[in-house]
């Protein structure tokens, strides 16, 4: 099924400046009809969803451009995309480490100030 930018937009939940945005950063690859409207397939559903599941995941615009690229050129290029995604993953589990720290850190210096306020109501 085809889908013009604005019932995309709306299938998908994002706004038609951000696809506009996501074909001008090379990020997805929009046909277009005789008329040269865009338009969209049900193929780019899951595109688009796994692009707005790499920003989620912090990963850089430029990174999910190469990886794109990279994807439209087929699966000789398998190899790469993988490693974008792997090197994307350890960044991603180096920051979660500092936010479970972080975490640890705050848990701790709320159990002290708990710990004060059940001293003092005694």
């Amino acid at each position: 099924m085809n889908y013009s930018i604005g019932q995309f937009s709306k299938l998908i939940n994002l706004s038609a400046p951000t696809l506009r945005y996501y074909e001008q950063e090379q990020l997805i690859v929009v046909k277009r009809d005789s008329g040269k409207r865009r338009y969209y397939t049900t193929e780019d559903i899951d595109w688009i969803l796994f692009i707005k599941k790499l920003k989620d995941t912090g990963m850089p615009i430029k990174d999910i451009r190469e990886y794109a690229v990279l994807r439209y050129q087929g699966d000789s290029t398998t190899r790469r995309r993988l490693e974008i995604l792997e090197t994307h993953k350890m960044k991603v589990m180096r920051e979660k480490a500092q936010w479970d720290n972080n975490l640890r850190n705050l848990e701790e210096k709320i159990k002290i100030y708990q710990h004060k306020l059940d001293n003092n109501e005694s």
